[in-house]
């Protein structure tokens, strides 16, 4: 692909600067996101921190000897070539706590790639295990070396792994090494997931230049193509980055692909959309009917970025001043409605999303009734 080709041009003239005027320029605010105080793009339930933070004082309590005597036999076994078990390794992810723990990891995975690359190891990844380790010890460099490391590959053969450590680089700032990581997950044929393509738009996004919105272009039209799905999340990047290179047809376009535009990020894009297009009269439209039109409790209002709504007032007093003292009265409307955040469509773009959760799944796992107290499936028959 002609785009990935060039990457190494790219990566040299990317920059991160340049936003849309009214974007947060600051690489690393994202991480700050005030939505949730969280600090990554993807939900929980593909992190599961807390999930590994649990895991691992699970196993060092139930650790027959101490860690230092584990780690000292694994390191005899190593100088002896004697054979790394599954389980051994998993334990050993587990125990890391240092920087010089992750070193004799590291040295026993290499040996157990070696030994079982050719042996179908079932489903349990090991390369998720290991970007967590690196996520809470800030080793996303190791990570990044381990990940390119040809003797390793196939160890990494997930999308998963990937998708955490450009996560990882993300927050971090440090998007160009994001998109090596992409560029590699490509080269290695690892499916994309929905994940992905939010991550692969985001670091497109906030490189912002016309080789990563060419980048990010390529890949969607690849995505299209193939069936994948586009997540809105995914699509909003998209737009967001056609607007900062000025693109606004093919913002528009993406938009109007988008389904179910009906979210606080889509609200404020197509806002931008207008202000760009220069339709200033539809606008004043839209946050008229924002403002005036039906306001029951039981639907939900669209709700503007005080950073978006200030950009409407300085296109309405340049170019349609007879109409501003229409949108100071419309904005007055809006705040006494609640329907104006100071949040700024960066933070509303890069926000952690919420799991969703099945009711299903919680249904399942009751398995008691609370009026017999007999197994939920014989109470239900018996209801």
């Amino acid at each position: 692909m002609a785009a990935f080709r060039s990457l190494e041009r790219a990566l040299q003239q990317t920059t991160r600067t340049s936003f849309y005027p009214g974007v947060e320029a600051a690489g690393s605010n994202c991480c700050r996101c005030p939505l949730g105080a969280k600090r990554y793009l993807l939900t929980d339930n593909i992190m599961k921190l807390k999930e590994f933070q649990h895991k691992k004082l699970a196993i060092a309590y139930n650790l027959p000897d101490t860690k230092e005597t584990y780690f000292r036999n694994l390191e005899e076994k190593l100088t002896q070539n004697k054979l790394i078990l599954k389980d051994e390794l998993r334990t050993l992810l587990h125990l890391c706590q240092t920087r010089d723990d992750v070193e004799l990891a590291k040295n026993v995975m290499y040996r157990y790639h070696t030994e079982n690359r050719n042996v179908t190891l079932g489903e349990y990844k090991f390369g998720p295990v290991f970007m967590r380790l690196c996520y809470e010890l800030d080793l996303e460099e190791s990570a990044v070396e381990l990940i390119k490391d040809q003797h390793l590959h196939g160890f990494f053969s997930d999308s998963t792994s990937f998708n955490i450590l450009m996560d990882m680089l993300f927050i971090k700032g440090k998007y160009k090494n994001a998109l090596e990581v992409l560029i590699e997950m490509k080269n290695q044929d690892v499916k994309f997931t929905k994940d992905t393509y939010v991550l692969a738009f985001a670091i497109c996004y906030r490189l912002n230049s016309p080789e990563s919105f060419k980048i990010c272009t390529t890949l969607r039209e690849e995505a299209l193509i193939k069936g994948d799905v586009l997540s809105r999340r995914a699509s909003c990047f998209a737009v967001a980055l056609a607007l900062n290179q000025n693109q606004v047809a093919k913002a528009a376009s993406i938009f109007s692909q988008i389904m179910n535009p009906e979210n606080i990020t889509c609200t404020n894009l197509n806002i931008i959309i207008h202000i760009q297009s220069n339709m200033v009269e539809t606008l004043i439209d839209i946050l008229t009917n924002a403002a005036e039109g039906n306001l029951s409790i039981f639907v939900k209002k669209r709700v503007f970025s005080e950073e978006v709504l200030v950009k409407v007032r300085e296109k309405v007093k340049d170019d349609a001043p007879n109409l501003l003292a229409k949108f100071d009265e419309i904005y007055g409307k809006l705040h006494i409605n609640g329907q104006i955040t100071t949040y700024s469509l960066d933070t509303l773009l890069c926000r952690t999303p919420r799991d969703k959760k099945s009711h299903t799944l919680l249904l399942n796992k009751r398995t008691i009734s609370r009026r017999t107290f007999q197994p939920l499936s014989q109470s239900l028959l018996a209801e």
